[in-house]
């Protein structure tokens, strides 16, 4: 059981989560609709993609250094997934939107396709202001878990 002890997993997987639980209360509270799957589900406020990573990184940063090469890999690792969530998964959510909506008003698109005519995910991606609070949100976990748990 010595991987509980390891503080910048831990970090990243608690604060993963947590971001996945929180938006279900936000969104009950910006769309008055209570939906638990938000909580299994991509996309959405806050990036708990952005989360995991940035939490990981401030926990190297804490146990390792800023100046380590641990925490170098980390900062560049979390700052691709950061630009891949606003930027390459956003773009397919986008085009998974436009997708489903032309299937919608000209049917005869899937006729003799062999599609089920199940509709595309929509929801793959984060607009920027998500990806910064999920940011903000691990970085911040990490803090808190370090002298709640580790200090």
């Amino acid at each position: 059981m010595q991987i509980i002890h390891n503080f910048p997993l831990m970090a990243a997987l608690i604060s993963m989560i947590a971001a996945q639980v929180i938006k279900v209360p936000l969104n009950l509270i910006w769309s008055k609709n209570w939906d638990v799957a938000r909580a299994f589900s991509t996309g959405g406020m806050p990036s708990s993609h952005s989360a995991a990573v940035t939490s990981l990184t401030a926990a190297i940063g804490i146990s390792e250094g800023l100046d380590s090469s641990t925490f170098a890999v980390a900062a560049v690792l979390s700052a691709i997934t950061m630009y891949d969530a606003a930027g390459v998964r956003r773009h397919a959510g986008l085009h998974a939107s436009f997708l489903n909506r032309l299937v919608r008003s000209t049917p005869s698109l899937l006729k003799d396709h062999g599609s089920t005519g199940t509709e595309l995910k929509e929801l793959l991606g984060h607009r920027p202001i998500e990806v910064l609070a999920g940011a903000f949100f691990g970085i911040a976990a990490s803090i808190v878990i370090y002298f709640t748990l580790y200090a």
